[in-house]
C-alpha cells in the first residue's frame, strides 16, 4: 500500500512537518515524487518510519538513528526485539515509580508506614536501568560483565544520603566543566578541579578506580556518539574538552 505525506502522517500519528522534515535530513525520503509534488510512501518507507519513531521514543537522536539504520548489517528483526526488550524494561521502570508514589501516598494519609530509604529506592533502580538502557552494551563489551554488575549493585545499595551527594555533585561537575570550558583551556586549574570532580563522580559507580580506566572512559566519551551527545548538551564540544583535561589529570 503506498500512502501520502498527509496519509501516513495520520496513520504513524505524526505531524506533516516531521515528515518533510525527516525527508529533508535524509532519514526517510519518500518512494517516489509524484509530478503534482506529492510524496508517495511504500510499505519499505513505513516500516523504517516504525523503526525511527521507536528509537525517538528511547531516546535516541536522529543523528544517531540514521547511522544505526544506514549499518550494512542492520537486522530489522533483531531491532524490533531489542524494542521490544528496551520497552519492557522502560515499563519496568516506570511501573517502578508508580508503585513508590503509591506508597507515598498511602504513607502521607498515614495508612501504611513508610521508610526514608523506600522514598529512594524507585529512582536508585530508574538510574540503573537508564543506564543499561543508554550505555549498557558498550559498557559491557568494554569492562566485561562482571565489572558493570558490579557497579549496579553498588548503585542499588546507595543509602538516601549518598544518593543526594550524587545529584549534588553530578550538578557541580557540569557547572564546572561548563565554565572551564568557556575559558578553553583543558589544563587549567579550573578543567583539572573539573577533573577531580569526575573522578569523584565515577567512584559512585565504579569499585575500583584507576588512571588508565579514567583516560579510557573520557576517550570513549569522544569515540561513542551517545556519550558525546551527554555531554555535549552541557556545551557542543564539551566532550572532547573533558577527555583531553582528564588526559592532563591522568598525566
Amino acid at each position: 500500500m503506498e500512502y501520502t505525506v498527509n496519509q501516513l502522517a495520520k496513520l504513524a500519528r505524526i505531524s506533516t512537518r516531521t515528515l518533510r522534515y525527516y525527508d529533508q535530513c535524509g532519514l526517510l525520503p519518500p518512494k517516489a515524487i509524484r509530478s503534482n509534488g506529492y510524496r508517495i510512501y511504500g510499505q519499505a518507507e513505513v516500516d523504517r518510519l516504525q523503526q525511527i519513531l521507536f528509537y525517538r521514543e528511547l531516546g535516541v537522536g536522529l543523528s544517531e538513528i540514521g547511522r544505526i539504520l544506514a549499518e550494512k548489517d542492520f537486522d530489522g528483526l533483531s531491532a524490533l526485539q531489542n524494542h521490544l526488550a528496551a520497552l519492557r524494561d522502560k515499563r519496568a521502570r516506570l511501573d517502578l515509580l508508580i508503585g513508590n508514589v503509591q506508597k507515598s501516598i498511602l504513607a502521607m494519609k498515614g495508612e501504611t508506614a513508610m521508610t526514608d530509604e523506600e522514598k529512594f529506592e524507585g529512582f536508585k533502580k530508574k538510574l540503573v536501568s537508564d543506564n543499561e538502557q543508554k550505555y549498557g552494551e558498550e559498557i559491557r563489551r568494554k569492562y566485561g560483565n562482571d565489572a558493570v554488575d558490579r557497579s549496579n549493585d553498588k548503585l542499588k545499595k546507595m543509602t538516601r544520603e549518598q544518593y543526594n551527594e550524587l545529584e549534588t555533585l553530578t550538578q557541580e561537575l557540569n557547572n564546572t566543566l561548563k565554565a572551564a570550558f568557556e575559558l578553553g583551556d583543558p589544563g587549567s586549574e579550573l578543567a583539572q578541579k573539573a577533573c577531580a570532580l569526575h573522578k569523584q563522580w565515577l567512584c559512585f559507580y565504579w569499585d575500583h578506580y584507576s588512571k588508565e580506566a579514567h583516560k579510557g572512559i573520557a576517550q570513549m566519551y569522544v569515540d561513542d556518539p551517545r556519550f558525546t551527545a551527554c555531554y555535549d548538551r552541557i556545551a557542543p564540544g564539551c566532550a572532547v574538552f573533558l577527555r583531553d583535561a582528564v588526559w592532563i589529570f591522568c598525566s
